[in-house]
């Protein structure tokens, strides 16, 4: 019996690209599947589209309030009964054979708790979006190949750090491993950096994410850091605030000591732009400090069960983006050897 994936979709406003997302889905050589869409209160036609293909979604909830990217995932996640998670945008489209492709990578891949393909920026096919995620030393997280035209530089089936939320697949175990309660994805963060915070956890739960090209898809992407000043207020105040969380939660003492320099100065180029230029993003303060107890807990909780070493998890952290050859890879196979104690 083939694997059971969940197709998990959260709209906001999402009118313009969702029909041509499902008719992708419709398209998909891999059938054992079922779409579940999380409406975020839209006051646009989205609802229509959506009750429009009521013969083909199995399930659909309007929301009467936008409760954030975060846990209307959740809330579609907990309640469904798979073997896989595809996490989608619905500003992506994606080719016949994207599920197919990367359910067989993942189904013989013990290691692999997750698995992102090659996202394209738009419709074109030249310039890509995604090839996985990466961080920075000084705790940027970007995209593999944003923004580069495609000449061939990402061909080859690798790991990489972590998979966009644009469209990533995640095993169930895996998620169910990594969650804190009834939340995969933290709701301290609503939206927005969400992805790289699962990432980590699940580097440092032993999980490796795969990079599959043979998997393709375009996302017409709209938050990118070059974009930053035509972006709503709440989109900027939610990436300031969850910069921080995602240290708070995942970084150990060690690592920020030795990226200490370029970790300050990328903090203090940041906070210095939202003083003197973004006033709407300063009540990202508050909420940090609030979020802050909760994000310490979960801290304790992951540090706690972890399998990598800090060094392993600083050895993803480059100016340049990572990635480990999949035949050469030196991280342990899960399930095949005891967890090591970690290492500083």
């Amino acid at each position: 019996m083939s694997a059971r994936v969940l197709i998990s979709i959260v709209t906001y406003n999402s009118a313009r690209h969702l029909e041509a997302c499902l008719e992708s889905l419709r398209q998909q050589t891999y059938r054992n599947s079922r779409i579940a869409v999380w409406d975020n209160a839209s006051t646009d036609e989205t609802r229509s589209i959506l009750e429009r293909q009521r013969d083909f979604i199995c399930s659909i909830h309007f929301s009467d309030r936008n409760v954030g990217f975060c846990a209307a995932h959740n809330r579609l996640i907990v309640s469904a009964e798979c073997d896989y998670v595809l996490v989608l945008n619905p500003d992506v489209y994606l080719t016949p054979l994207f599920l197919e492709k990367m359910i067989g990578w993942m189904e013989r891949d013990p290691s692999a708790g997750s698995a992102t393909g090659k996202l394209y920026r738009n419709r074109d096919g030249r310039i890509l979006d995604t090839a996985g995620i990466y961080f920075t030393p000084s705790q940027r997280h970007l995209d593999r190949g944003s923004n580069e035209v495609d000449m061939g530089q990402y061909e080859t089936a690798e790991y990489v750090f972590g998979a966009s939320g644009a469209a990533a697949l995640y095993k169930r175990v895996m998620l169910d491993e990594i969650r804190d309660g009834r939340e995969f994805f933290d709701e301290s963060f609503f939206a927005y950096r969400e992805d790289a915070d699962l990432a980590w956890r699940a580097q440092w739960m032993g999980w490796r994410c795969l990079y599959i090209p043979e998997a393709v898809g375009y996302h017409a992407r709209r938050v990118l850091p070059a974009n930053r000043s035509a972006l709503p207020g709440s989109i900027n105040m939610h990436s300031f605030k969850n910069r921080f969380l995602l240290r708070i939660k995942n970084m150990d003492s060690g690592t920020y000591a030795r990226f200490l320099l370029p970790i300050t100065l990328r903090d203090a180029a940041a906070l210095l732009y939202v003083l003197l230029r973004e006033w709407s993003s300063l009540p990202a303060i508050p909420r940090l400090i609030a979020a802050c107890p909760r994000a310490w807990a979960r801290r304790k909780s992951i540090r706690s069960r972890r399998r990598a070493s800090p060094r392993e998890i600083r050895s993803w952290f480059s100016y340049k983006p990572v990635a480990r050859r999949i035949q050469d890879s030196k991280l342990e196979i899960r399930n095949q050897v005891p967890p090591a104690k970690p290492q500083a």
